[in-house]
């Protein structure tokens, strides 16, 4: 499976491919996986805010 497949169906982007019985487990797992993306993008945003938006409106 490609990268970025896996990564919008992780944030219900795109629908899954295939319907499989998931385990409970499973299900806890997808969704740790899309609270810990979810974290990582906006930390990456807020450190590209902080890199190239605040250093200009200081000035």
């Amino acid at each position: 499976m490609n990268f970025w497949n896996q990564i919008a169906e992780y944030l219900f982007i795109k629908k899954r491919e295939r319907k499989e019985d998931e385990s409970k487990f499973t299900s806890y797992m997808h969704n740790m996986n899309r609270i810990s993306i979810i974290l990582f993008l906006v930390v990456i945003l807020i450190m590209l805010f902080r890199a190239f938006i605040l250093p200009m409106i200081r000035k």
